[in-house]
């Protein structure tokens, strides 16, 4: 992840550098990630997980929904772009990450395709962009000169608050004026109770303790901007998906059908479902912080993915120059011909 914002073009050189892996890796490191000899498909899926909660995947395994596929943890991501990288060059299966991260790895001529949304933002689960109660930060146009605390660069939070600068009248140079920083997540707070930035950025657990102690205010948040949407997605190689289409199949649709249970069962049950599941998997996990779990914010039925999940990061990123404009098409990036609740099926 880049340490300073920049706003200049990233070539696909520059952007495989930026995940760590070559040109080369892309397109010859998949072969490990491919189904047995003989046109036997593959049924063991390595993935990336994440400490101290239950990524849609591993809820799906455990209440029975992939069948005869089983998963393989191989360990912890650390960001999204780490976790797709991981998945285009054969270390694992399938990645998740902000589809924002998706298009760009796509421009550079990776040959991954969606298959699955697995989070978003909704009523219960956001990014919010808070102020200290005293702020004289009222509107966009305050945020001139002012500095704006998030996970990483050229991602999800950063691409919202260029979205929420244009649509309130600031200018390209107006809004060049405003300053994302990197910081990481759970030094945010802190860095805004110390007047080091003027904005922070708060999800998850992080925010709802930020809150319950007091003394910030929201400016605005993902939810209220664009409404209910799935931000991110699980990719796999196209590679792995032509050679085995009933494996992506039963977990495609394991995904979809873990994210309807969720969605239908009470909160107290999800939570302790996912609570013994961290219990049962022994990796001395602290649990206390799934009781802040809302959901999983997924916008559509069973994940199924839209068009205008992926336009707006076309549109945000050919705005950036991160990408030529036109050069992908969102229909291209994803399929929902594996997922049970496809329209149709």
């Amino acid at each position: 992840m880049p340490a300073t914002p920049t706003r200049t073009t990233t070539s696909r050189r520059q952007f495989l550098a930026l995940l760590g892996i070559s040109a080369a890796a892309v397109s010859c490191g998949t072969a490990t990630a491919s189904g047995g000899s003989g046109g036997a498909q593959l049924k063991k899926l390595k993935y990336q997980g994440a400490v101290g909660a239950v990524t849609l995947p591993e809820l799906a395994a455990d209440l029975g929904y992939l069948g005869d596929v089983t998963l393989d943890w191989v360990g912890n991501t650390i960001s999204g772009p780490q976790d797709i990288q991981s998945a285009a060059t054969g270390q694992t299966h399938f990645g998740g990450a902000f589809n924002g991260a998706v298009v760009k790895l796509a421009a550079s001529k990776a040959p991954i395709k969606a298959v699955v949304s697995y989070y978003g933002s909704d009523q219960y689960t956001y990014g919010g962009y808070y102020v200290l109660e005293d702020s004289p930060i009222r509107s966009a146009r305050d945020l001139i000169g002012k500095k704006v605390g998030m996970n990483t660069l050229g991602a999800h939070y950063q691409a919202l608050l260029d979205i929420y600068l244009s649509r309130n009248g600031l200018s390209k140079a107006e809004a060049a004026k405003v300053e994302p920083l990197v910081i990481p997540p759970v030094n945010t707070e802190q860095a805004l109770r110390q007047k080091q930035i003027e904005v922070a950025v708060l999800s998850g657990v992080l925010r709802d303790k930020a809150l319950a102690t007091g003394g910030i205010r929201p400016l605005f948040s993902d939810f209220e901007l664009l409404g209910a949407f799935s931000a991110g997605t699980y990719v796999m190689t196209q590679r792995f998906i032509k050679e085995n289409p009933d494996t992506v199949r039963t977990f495609t649709t394991g995904v979809a059908k873990a994210i309807e249970w969720a969605r239908a069962t009470p909160r107290e049950e999800v939570i302790a479902r996912m609570t013994a599941i961290v219990k049962k998997r022994g990796r001395n996990e602290d649990t206390s912080t799934l009781q802040y779990w809302h959901s999983y914010g997924v916008a559509e039925e069973g994940g199924r993915i839209e068009d205008k999940e992926f336009q707006i990061w076309l549109d945000w990123l050919g705005e950036r120059g991160d990408i030529k404009k036109g050069q992908l098409k969102a229909a291209d990036l994803y399929s929902n011909e594996f997922n049970g609740y496809r329209k149709g099926a």
